[in-house]
């Protein structure tokens, strides 16, 4: 189980050449700032046309990364659950 409420980090998307934010909850659902930037319903973004459809824009859902940040995220905390009750002896 998580100790935290959120948590999120920010990294350089190649895919929409800016950055964007992956937020990870408690619950383990997961949000990519990205797709609320650089989706196709925004229709601009800072002055340049989204590439709707093309490489380029943001593959919304269907992008795999901020699904394995929050993997990552969650197989650290049951190492560290793990170790506490390997440590404590509790059966």
């Amino acid at each position: 189980m998580v100790t935290w409420q959120l948590t999120a980090t920010t990294i350089y998307c190649e895919v929409v050449a800016d950055e964007v934010t992956f937020l990870v909850y408690k619950d383990g659902s997961v949000k990519c700032t990205g797709e609320g930037k650089h989706g196709p319903a925004k229709g601009r973004v800072k002055g340049r046309p989204v590439r709707t459809g093309q490489a380029g824009s943001c593959t919304g859902r269907d992008c795999a990364r901020p699904g394995e940040y929050r993997d990552r995220l969650l197989a650290e905390e049951a190492a560290k659950s793990g170790k506490k009750a390997a440590g404590g002896g509790a059966a």
